[in-house]
Protein backbone atom coordinates (compact mmCIF):
# COMPACT_ATOMS: atom_id res chain seq x y z
CA UNK A 1 0.00 0.00 0.00
CA UNK A 2 1.35 3.47 -0.83
CA UNK A 3 2.97 5.43 1.98
CA UNK A 4 1.06 8.28 3.59
CA UNK A 5 4.01 10.41 2.49
CA UNK A 6 2.81 10.10 -1.10
CA UNK A 7 1.14 13.21 -2.48
CA UNK A 8 -2.55 13.47 -3.39
CA UNK A 9 -3.83 10.74 -1.03
CA UNK A 10 -7.50 10.96 -1.99
CA UNK A 11 -9.11 8.77 -4.63
CA UNK A 12 -10.26 10.53 -7.78
CA UNK A 13 -10.82 10.03 -11.49
CA UNK A 14 -10.73 12.57 -14.29
CA UNK A 15 -11.92 11.66 -17.77
CA UNK A 16 -13.71 13.57 -20.51
CA UNK A 17 -13.43 16.85 -18.60
CA UNK A 18 -15.27 15.40 -15.61
CA UNK A 19 -13.83 15.06 -12.13
CA UNK A 20 -15.08 12.15 -10.06
CA UNK A 21 -14.71 12.03 -6.28
CA UNK A 22 -16.44 10.37 -3.38
CA UNK A 23 -15.32 6.79 -3.94
CA UNK A 24 -18.19 4.41 -3.21
CA UNK A 25 -16.90 0.95 -4.10
CA UNK A 26 -14.24 -0.91 -6.05
CA UNK A 27 -14.71 -4.18 -7.92
CA UNK A 28 -12.62 -6.52 -10.07
CA UNK A 29 -15.74 -7.83 -11.82
CA UNK A 30 -16.60 -6.03 -15.07
CA UNK A 31 -20.19 -7.24 -14.75
CA UNK A 32 -20.78 -4.28 -12.38
CA UNK A 33 -20.51 -2.03 -15.44
CA UNK A 34 -23.87 -3.38 -16.60
CA UNK A 35 -25.47 -2.23 -13.34
CA UNK A 36 -25.75 1.36 -12.11
CA UNK A 37 -23.50 4.32 -11.40
CA UNK A 38 -20.50 6.09 -12.91
CA UNK A 39 -17.34 4.02 -12.97
CA UNK A 40 -13.68 4.68 -13.66
CA UNK A 41 -12.11 1.63 -15.28
CA UNK A 42 -8.55 0.40 -15.53
CA UNK A 43 -7.59 -2.96 -17.03
CA UNK A 44 -3.88 -3.67 -17.17
CA UNK A 45 -2.44 -5.36 -20.21
CA UNK A 46 -2.05 -8.50 -18.12
CA UNK A 47 -5.75 -8.44 -17.25
CA UNK A 48 -5.99 -6.97 -13.74
CA UNK A 49 -9.40 -5.27 -13.56
CA UNK A 50 -10.18 -2.26 -11.38
CA UNK A 51 -13.66 -0.73 -11.58
CA UNK A 52 -14.19 2.20 -9.19
CA UNK A 53 -17.63 3.75 -8.64
CA UNK A 54 -17.74 7.40 -7.64
CA UNK A 55 -20.67 9.36 -6.23
CA UNK A 56 -19.80 12.94 -7.21
CA UNK A 57 -19.25 13.68 -10.92
CA UNK A 58 -18.64 17.29 -11.96
CA UNK A 59 -17.63 18.92 -15.23
CA UNK A 60 -14.61 20.78 -13.89
CA UNK A 61 -10.90 20.80 -14.70
CA UNK A 62 -8.54 18.53 -12.85
CA UNK A 63 -7.25 20.56 -9.86
CA UNK A 64 -3.84 22.04 -10.45
CA UNK A 65 -0.85 20.62 -8.61
CA UNK A 66 2.88 21.36 -8.67
CA UNK A 67 5.14 19.12 -10.69
CA UNK A 68 8.89 18.93 -9.91
CA UNK A 69 9.95 17.52 -13.27
CA UNK A 70 11.74 14.25 -14.04
CA UNK A 71 15.16 14.84 -15.63
CA UNK A 72 15.59 13.52 -19.14
CA UNK A 73 18.68 11.57 -18.12
CA UNK A 74 16.88 9.84 -15.21
CA UNK A 75 15.07 7.32 -17.41
CA UNK A 76 16.15 3.72 -17.94
CA UNK A 77 14.63 1.24 -20.39
CA UNK A 78 13.58 -2.38 -19.96
CA UNK A 79 15.21 -2.98 -23.37
CA UNK A 80 18.19 -1.09 -24.73
CA UNK A 81 18.64 -0.50 -28.46
CA UNK A 82 20.57 -3.73 -29.06
CA UNK A 83 18.07 -5.79 -27.08
CA UNK A 84 15.15 -4.29 -28.98
CA UNK A 85 16.78 -4.77 -32.37
CA UNK A 86 17.55 -8.42 -31.53
CA UNK A 87 13.93 -9.02 -30.61
CA UNK A 88 12.71 -7.43 -33.83
CA UNK A 89 14.80 -10.05 -35.64
CA UNK A 90 13.19 -12.79 -33.53
CA UNK A 91 9.71 -11.53 -34.42
CA UNK A 92 10.61 -11.55 -38.12
CA UNK A 93 11.86 -15.14 -37.75
CA UNK A 94 8.46 -16.05 -36.31
CA UNK A 95 6.75 -14.37 -39.26
CA UNK A 96 8.93 -16.35 -41.68
CA UNK A 97 7.97 -19.54 -39.83
CA UNK A 98 4.27 -18.70 -40.07
CA UNK A 99 3.78 -18.22 -36.31
CA UNK A 100 2.32 -14.71 -36.64
CA UNK A 101 1.94 -11.84 -39.09
CA UNK A 102 2.57 -8.93 -36.75
CA UNK A 103 3.69 -8.43 -33.16
CA UNK A 104 3.62 -5.19 -31.23
CA UNK A 105 6.97 -5.11 -29.42
CA UNK A 106 7.19 -2.75 -26.45
CA UNK A 107 9.54 -1.58 -23.75
CA UNK A 108 8.95 0.21 -20.46
CA UNK A 109 10.88 3.32 -19.40
CA UNK A 110 11.31 4.00 -15.67
CA UNK A 111 12.64 6.87 -13.57
CA UNK A 112 12.76 7.76 -9.88
CA UNK A 113 9.77 9.87 -8.90
CA UNK A 114 10.77 12.94 -6.87
CA UNK A 115 9.52 13.00 -3.27
CA UNK A 116 6.02 14.42 -2.97
CA UNK A 117 5.39 14.39 -6.71
CA UNK A 118 1.68 14.56 -7.52
CA UNK A 119 0.71 13.05 -10.87
CA UNK A 120 -2.04 15.64 -11.18
CA UNK A 121 0.78 18.07 -11.84
CA UNK A 122 2.01 15.86 -14.66
CA UNK A 123 -1.52 15.71 -16.05
CA UNK A 124 -1.50 19.51 -16.16
CA UNK A 125 1.81 19.53 -17.99
CA UNK A 126 0.46 17.02 -20.51
CA UNK A 127 -2.70 19.06 -21.08
CA UNK A 128 -0.48 21.97 -22.11
CA UNK A 129 2.33 20.17 -23.92
CA UNK A 130 0.71 17.00 -25.26
CA UNK A 131 -3.10 17.39 -25.39
CA UNK A 132 -4.94 14.21 -26.27
CA UNK A 133 -8.55 13.29 -27.08
CA UNK A 134 -8.67 10.60 -24.38
CA UNK A 135 -6.64 12.28 -21.67
CA UNK A 136 -7.41 11.13 -18.15
CA UNK A 137 -6.17 10.38 -14.67
CA UNK A 138 -7.03 7.86 -11.99
CA UNK A 139 -5.77 7.54 -8.44
CA UNK A 140 -6.86 4.81 -6.02
CA UNK A 141 -4.26 4.90 -3.26
CA UNK A 142 -5.51 1.85 -1.37
CA UNK A 143 -4.92 -0.22 -4.52
CA UNK A 144 -1.66 1.40 -5.57
CA UNK A 145 -3.25 2.84 -8.72
CA UNK A 146 -1.86 6.19 -9.90
CA UNK A 147 -2.19 6.68 -13.65
CA UNK A 148 -2.12 9.69 -15.99
CA UNK A 149 -2.87 9.14 -19.67
CA UNK A 150 -2.52 11.27 -22.79
CA UNK A 151 -3.90 8.56 -25.03
CA UNK A 152 -4.83 9.41 -28.61
CA UNK A 153 -6.44 6.00 -29.22
CA UNK A 154 -10.01 4.85 -28.66
CA UNK A 155 -10.30 1.25 -27.52
CA UNK A 156 -14.07 1.06 -27.05
CA UNK A 157 -16.83 3.65 -27.18
CA UNK A 158 -20.30 2.52 -26.23
CA UNK A 159 -23.60 4.30 -26.70
CA UNK A 160 -26.37 1.87 -25.80
CA UNK A 161 -25.82 -1.19 -27.94
CA UNK A 162 -23.66 0.66 -30.48
CA UNK A 163 -19.91 0.18 -30.06
CA UNK A 164 -16.91 1.41 -31.99
CA UNK A 165 -13.15 1.18 -31.84
CA UNK A 166 -10.47 3.42 -33.35
CA UNK A 167 -7.31 1.34 -33.84
CA UNK A 168 -4.08 3.21 -34.53
CA UNK A 169 -1.37 1.64 -36.66
CA UNK A 170 1.17 3.70 -38.55
CA UNK A 171 3.28 6.47 -37.01
CA UNK A 172 5.60 9.06 -38.53
CA UNK A 173 6.85 12.57 -37.77
CA UNK A 174 4.74 13.92 -40.66
CA UNK A 175 2.17 12.53 -43.09
CA UNK A 176 4.84 12.33 -45.80
CA UNK A 177 6.66 9.76 -43.68
CA UNK A 178 3.79 7.26 -43.64
CA UNK A 179 4.50 4.22 -45.80
CA UNK A 180 2.68 1.39 -47.51
CA UNK A 181 3.96 -0.81 -44.68
CA UNK A 182 2.06 1.45 -42.26
CA UNK A 183 -1.14 1.24 -44.30
CA UNK A 184 -0.92 -2.54 -44.67
CA UNK A 185 -0.31 -2.89 -40.94
CA UNK A 186 -3.37 -0.78 -40.18
CA UNK A 187 -5.58 -2.86 -42.46
CA UNK A 188 -4.29 -6.03 -40.80
CA UNK A 189 -5.29 -4.77 -37.36
CA UNK A 190 -8.64 -3.49 -38.63
CA UNK A 191 -9.41 -7.05 -39.76
CA UNK A 192 -8.49 -8.30 -36.29
CA UNK A 193 -10.74 -5.73 -34.57
CA UNK A 194 -13.58 -6.60 -36.97
CA UNK A 195 -13.27 -10.22 -35.95
CA UNK A 196 -13.10 -9.34 -32.25
CA UNK A 197 -16.27 -7.23 -32.34
CA UNK A 198 -17.95 -9.71 -34.66
CA UNK A 199 -17.87 -12.28 -31.87
CA UNK A 200 -20.38 -10.23 -29.84
CA UNK A 201 -22.16 -8.26 -32.57
CA UNK A 202 -25.43 -8.59 -34.41
CA UNK A 203 -24.71 -10.44 -37.65
CA UNK A 204 -23.97 -8.02 -40.46
CA UNK A 205 -23.59 -4.99 -38.18
CA UNK A 206 -19.78 -4.76 -38.20
CA UNK A 207 -18.64 -1.90 -40.41
CA UNK A 208 -15.50 0.13 -41.17
CA UNK A 209 -16.72 3.69 -41.77
CA UNK A 210 -13.19 5.08 -41.87
CA UNK A 211 -9.97 3.40 -43.01
CA UNK A 212 -6.41 4.75 -42.76
CA UNK A 213 -7.34 8.32 -41.90
CA UNK A 214 -4.39 10.56 -41.08
CA UNK A 215 -4.61 12.19 -37.65
CA UNK A 216 -2.20 14.82 -36.39
CA UNK A 217 -1.08 14.64 -32.78
CA UNK A 218 1.63 16.59 -30.94
CA UNK A 219 4.95 15.78 -32.57
CA UNK A 220 3.72 13.03 -34.90
CA UNK A 221 0.93 11.69 -37.11
CA UNK A 222 -1.00 8.42 -36.94
CA UNK A 223 -3.07 6.31 -39.30
CA UNK A 224 -6.42 5.71 -37.61
CA UNK A 225 -9.38 3.59 -38.67
CA UNK A 226 -12.86 3.20 -37.20
CA UNK A 227 -14.66 -0.10 -36.68
CA UNK A 228 -18.29 -0.06 -35.52
CA UNK A 229 -20.82 -2.71 -34.54
CA UNK A 230 -24.10 -3.31 -32.71
CA UNK A 231 -24.01 -5.60 -29.71
CA UNK A 232 -26.22 -8.64 -29.93
CA UNK A 233 -28.95 -9.08 -27.28
CA UNK A 234 -27.53 -10.37 -24.02
CA UNK A 235 -23.97 -9.23 -24.70
CA UNK A 236 -22.75 -6.99 -21.90
CA UNK A 237 -19.41 -5.78 -20.64
CA UNK A 238 -18.07 -9.23 -19.68
CA UNK A 239 -18.71 -10.53 -23.19
CA UNK A 240 -17.47 -7.37 -24.93
CA UNK A 241 -14.18 -7.22 -23.04
CA UNK A 242 -13.63 -10.96 -23.34
CA UNK A 243 -13.90 -10.59 -27.13
CA UNK A 244 -11.95 -7.35 -27.60
CA UNK A 245 -9.27 -7.26 -24.90
CA UNK A 246 -6.33 -6.78 -25.09
CA UNK A 247 -6.63 -4.24 -27.91
CA UNK A 248 -5.52 -5.63 -31.26
CA UNK A 249 -3.45 -2.57 -32.12
CA UNK A 250 -1.06 -3.25 -29.23
CA UNK A 251 -0.89 -7.03 -29.54
CA UNK A 252 -0.62 -8.19 -33.14
CA UNK A 253 -2.08 -10.83 -35.41
CA UNK A 254 -3.15 -13.49 -34.88
CA UNK A 255 -3.74 -12.19 -31.37
CA UNK A 256 -3.11 -15.46 -29.54
CA UNK A 257 0.29 -16.09 -31.10
CA UNK A 258 1.24 -12.42 -30.83
CA UNK A 259 0.52 -12.52 -27.10
CA UNK A 260 2.67 -15.62 -26.78
CA UNK A 261 5.56 -13.81 -28.48
CA UNK A 262 5.08 -10.76 -26.24
CA UNK A 263 5.29 -12.91 -23.12
CA UNK A 264 8.49 -14.51 -24.40
CA UNK A 265 10.23 -11.35 -25.65
CA UNK A 266 9.32 -8.52 -23.29
CA UNK A 267 11.28 -8.64 -20.01
CA UNK A 268 8.78 -6.76 -17.78
CA UNK A 269 4.98 -6.59 -17.55
CA UNK A 270 3.31 -3.70 -19.35
CA UNK A 271 0.90 -2.91 -16.52
CA UNK A 272 -1.49 -0.06 -17.39
CA UNK A 273 0.44 0.55 -20.61
CA UNK A 274 -1.49 -0.95 -23.57
CA UNK A 275 -4.39 -1.84 -21.29
CA UNK A 276 -7.71 0.00 -21.12
CA UNK A 277 -8.43 3.16 -19.16
CA UNK A 278 -11.50 5.36 -19.08
CA UNK A 279 -15.05 5.60 -17.84
CA UNK A 280 -18.39 3.82 -17.98
CA UNK A 281 -21.71 5.51 -17.18
CA UNK A 282 -23.83 2.44 -16.46
CA UNK A 283 -27.00 4.49 -15.91
CA UNK A 284 -26.84 5.96 -19.41
CA UNK A 285 -25.16 2.94 -21.00
CA UNK A 286 -22.34 5.11 -22.34
CA UNK A 287 -18.58 4.62 -22.14
CA UNK A 288 -15.22 5.72 -23.47
CA UNK A 289 -12.25 3.45 -22.87
CA UNK A 290 -8.89 4.43 -24.32
CA UNK A 291 -5.98 2.20 -25.17
CA UNK A 292 -3.43 2.92 -22.44
CA UNK A 293 -0.72 4.34 -24.70
CA UNK A 294 1.11 7.65 -24.02
CA UNK A 295 0.42 6.74 -20.41
CA UNK A 296 2.42 7.29 -17.22
CA UNK A 297 1.95 5.34 -14.01
CA UNK A 298 3.58 5.32 -10.60
CA UNK A 299 4.58 2.36 -8.46
CA UNK A 300 6.16 1.95 -5.04
CA UNK A 301 6.01 4.30 -2.09
CA UNK A 302 8.08 6.90 -0.30
CA UNK A 303 11.65 7.17 -1.60
CA UNK A 304 11.15 4.07 -3.76
CA UNK A 305 8.41 5.54 -5.97
CA UNK A 306 9.01 5.08 -9.68
CA UNK A 307 7.41 6.69 -12.71
CA UNK A 308 6.89 4.49 -15.77
CA UNK A 309 6.13 5.12 -19.44
CA UNK A 310 5.72 2.52 -22.18
CA UNK A 311 6.54 2.78 -25.86
CA UNK A 312 6.46 0.29 -28.71
CA UNK A 313 6.05 -0.42 -32.41
CA UNK A 314 4.31 -2.96 -34.62
CA UNK A 315 6.73 -5.43 -36.19
CA UNK A 316 5.93 -7.00 -39.56
CA UNK A 317 8.00 -8.79 -42.19
CA UNK A 318 8.66 -5.41 -43.78
CA UNK A 319 10.08 -3.92 -40.60
CA UNK A 320 13.60 -2.49 -40.43
CA UNK A 321 14.79 -3.00 -36.86
CA UNK A 322 16.54 0.38 -36.55
CA UNK A 323 13.47 2.20 -37.87
CA UNK A 324 11.22 0.44 -35.36
CA UNK A 325 13.52 1.46 -32.51
CA UNK A 326 13.41 5.03 -33.82
CA UNK A 327 9.59 4.87 -33.77
CA UNK A 328 9.61 3.93 -30.08
CA UNK A 329 11.93 6.86 -29.44
CA UNK A 330 9.68 9.23 -31.38
CA UNK A 331 6.61 8.20 -29.37
CA UNK A 332 8.39 8.66 -26.02
CA UNK A 333 10.47 11.75 -26.79
CA UNK A 334 7.81 14.43 -26.45
CA UNK A 335 6.27 12.81 -23.36
CA UNK A 336 9.62 12.63 -21.59
CA UNK A 337 10.27 16.26 -22.50
CA UNK A 338 6.92 17.32 -21.07
CA UNK A 339 7.54 15.27 -17.91
CA UNK A 340 10.91 16.99 -17.50
CA UNK A 341 9.29 20.40 -17.15
CA UNK A 342 9.36 21.40 -13.51
CA UNK A 343 8.23 24.59 -11.80
CA UNK A 344 7.69 27.52 -14.16
CA UNK A 345 8.32 25.25 -17.13
CA UNK A 346 12.00 24.66 -16.39
CA UNK A 347 13.32 21.43 -17.93
CA UNK A 348 15.19 19.09 -15.67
Amino acid sequence: MPSTEDASPEAYAWFGGRLASGLVEVSDDVAVLDGAGWWAVLVTFEGRVVCARFADIREVPLPAAPWPGVPLDAWSSSLDRDGYVDRVATVREGIAAGDHYQVNLCRVLSAPLPAGADLRGLAGRLAQGNPAPYAGALRLPDLGVDVVSASPELFLARDGDDVRSGPIKGTAPTADGLTEKDRAENVMIVDLVRNDLGAVAVTGSVDVPELNAVEEHPGLVHLVSTVSATLRPGAGWPELLAAAFPPGSVTGAPKSSALRAIRELEPVPRGPYCGAVGWVDADRRRARLAVGIRTFWATGSGPDRQLHLGTGAGITWGSAAAAEWDETELKARRLRTVAAQGPEGRTG
